[in-house]
């Protein structure tokens, strides 16, 4: 078996990385070129003012994911917040503290005073500022399925293939670092695995994979590909939660331009929704926009709720997905942006008001790349389904710091 790198170039395999649903949207924003912005310590003087629009509902629940998540790693290991490093044991003191803290319901200004004697507060800094952030949204899908093949459902909820292979690229080259690429072996060589068009045109994975469910509506189905974990509600009225386990390894491409570019959608009118109603108006176009995205997600099995690439549960409203390069992973932050109003739980588009919150970075995705991208997961239902797929705002992002004792 041969595999042919030069990782110092450019890396001749794809790299994998779960899909989220703002890959739809990236194409929206002609985005700053921030190459040059760091993380860089901000005084007390330039702190924001740390008020929770959720009145910290969740927010215990997420610090202890992001504990859970550390508790996994070596104590001694090093997180670095610019030109700072911090160890797991001190990071995980300081979350324990502050929510020990938040047990008492302080006063947001004694949440304030804690914070400015406790805290060091960071952020991508570029040109003396914080940087933008754009912000988008993802949810946690249910669609109908059946755990059989019937004329309704015809479209396979697959699990991770017997012949897809994992490489760490790293072990064939130095320079490839911690890179992975998967594929599979054909002729002895190690190739591209299946693309969406010919997984979905023939039955060559049905003795590769397990089929999980069949699903009754394709469009929904990518969209699941898209969101990257959720639930499948089987006719005996069971439910199935999935969350993501591998993809295909193929780049990833937003349906989103591709309508764009085919002059069949406007810029302006994009969302998830908008592709939704379009497909649907028009289902002689599904398979040409959706095999125009060649990557696949296949899916285990899971247990409870959502969970990041962490592999810890996502709290609704509260859980991040932020680029691994350029944040630290677990990181607490406070963030501020724009939500809906409750009028948009209807599927109105607009009233949008500002908020800012606490939340932990807790998963990544490929269409999160660089330090003035995230995307927020709202949790299930209609009213996070909404959010998620019109959310396109910006905002800021703080990372904080909490000391594990005073001074």
């Amino acid at each position: 078996m041969t595999l042919m790198t030069n990782c110092r170039r450019s890396v001749p395999v794809f790299v994998f990385q779960r899909l989220i649903a703002a890959a739809l949207f990236a194409v929206l924003w002609a985005l700053p070129a921030l190459a040059s912005a760091q993380m860089a310590e901000l005084s007390p003087s330039r702190h924001p003012v740390f008020v929770d629009d959720l009145g910290y509902a969740g927010l215990s629940r997420a610090i202890g994911q992001t504990i859970a998540y550390y508790e996994k790693l070596p104590s001694s290991r090093r997180m670095a917040y610019g030109p700072d490093a911090y160890t797991v044991e001190d990071l995980i003191s300081g979350l324990r503290r502050f929510d020990q803290f938040m047990e008492k319901k302080p006063s947001a200004e004694a949440v304030q005073k804690f914070l400015r004697e406790n805290a060091r507060v960071y952020a991508h800094i570029e040109q003396s500022e914080p940087v933008s952030i754009l912000f988008t949204g993802y949810y946690e899908p249910v669609i109908q399925g059946s755990r059989k093949k019937t004329d309704l459902f015809q479209y396979p909820v697959y699990g991770r293939p017997k012949d897809l292979v994992e490489l760490d690229l790293s072990a064939f080259d130095a320079g490839c670092d911690s890179r992975s690429a998967v594929g599979r072996v054909a002729d002895g060589r190690v190739v591209p695995y299946y693309d969406r068009r010919t997984i979905d045109t023939t039955d060559l994975l049905q003795s590769r994979a397990e089929v999980i469910a069949w699903a009754a509506d394709p469009v929904k189905l990518f969209f699941l590909h898209v969101q990257g974990s959720g639930r499948i509600r089987l006719r005996d009225g069971d439910m199935i939660a999935v969350h993501f386990d591998i993809t295909n390894g193929r780049p990833y491409k937003s349906i989103g331009k591709y309508l764009i570019d085919k002059g069949k959608m406007d810029r302006s009118n994009m969302s998830m929704q908008a592709i939704a109603a379009y497909l649907e108006k028009h289902p002689g176009d599904i398979r040409e926009v959706l095999f125009s995205n060649p990557r696949y997600v296949f899916f285990k099995k899971s247990r409870g709720g959502p969970k990041g690439s962490l592999g810890v549960d996502l709290t609704p409203g509260r859980s991040v997905a932020l680029d691994r390069d350029v944040s630290p992973a677990g990181a607490f932050l406070f963030i501020c942006a724009k939500k809906p109003t409750d009028k948009n739980a209807a599927g109105r588009k607009h009233d949008w008001v500002p908020f800012c919150r606490f939340a932990c970075s807790q998963d990544a995705g490929s269409a999160i790349s660089g330090k003035n991208r995230a995307d927020l997961f709202w949790g299930s239902g209609a009213s996070a389904r909404m959010a998620a797929g019109h959310m396109q705002h910006r905002g800021r992002i703080y990372y904080l710091v909490i000391l594990p004792k005073s001074g």
